[in-house]
């Protein structure tokens, strides 16, 4: 993939931070609001189409790395244009909603909460993108697996709930 230059030069750190701030952030969200989530999602009555626990961490890491990197194609390239704000407010958004949900789902237990905050964060994950694609259309489409992704959780989470009341 290529680095998106600015004014000649690479900004590899600036790619770099972009794709550790999510992937970071969700170990860090995941350690704090998850202890014993294995454990937990192990006891939990489960739907038919529940993948195993170990999936998750795998499926989540490269979506966290794709929405880095969409997020510094489309941040490096609206800034110049005067756009930043209209493209970040959407992803910093969903990215804070992304933490919340193991907080309320996992942590506090709150499946009927975390089946809410999922929709919304399903929406701006679709907003996100959109404004993405609206700059930068590999940066767009690189959010799609991870709104697909969410989608199919928020069917998940929506099970769970059913089946744990």
């Amino acid at each position: 993939m290529e680095v998106i230059t600015v004014n000649g030069h690479r900004r590899v750190g600036k790619l770099a931070a972009s794709i550790l701030v999510p992937v970071v952030g969700g170990a860090l969200v995941g350690s704090l609001a998850n202890s014993g989530t294995r454990e937990q999602y192990d006891r939990l009555q489960s739907p038919s189409f529940a993948p195993p626990g170990w999936v998750f961490p795998v499926v989540w890491t490269a979506l966290y790395k794709m929405m880095g990197v969409a997020k510094y194609r489309a941040q490096e390239i609206a800034k110049p244009q005067g756009r930043e704000r209209q493209v970040m407010n959407p992803y910093e958004l969903q990215l804070g909603l992304n933490f919340l949900w193991s907080f309320l789902f996992f942590k506090w237990g709150l499946r009927g909460t975390a089946l809410i905050e999922m929709a919304a964060l399903l929406g701006t994950i679709i907003w996100t993108a959109y404004e993405f694609y609206q700059i930068d259309k590999l940066a767009g489409r690189l959010m799609v697996p991870y709104a697909v992704w969410v989608a199919f959780a928020l069917g998940l989470n929506y099970s769970f709930w059913q089946l744990n009341k």
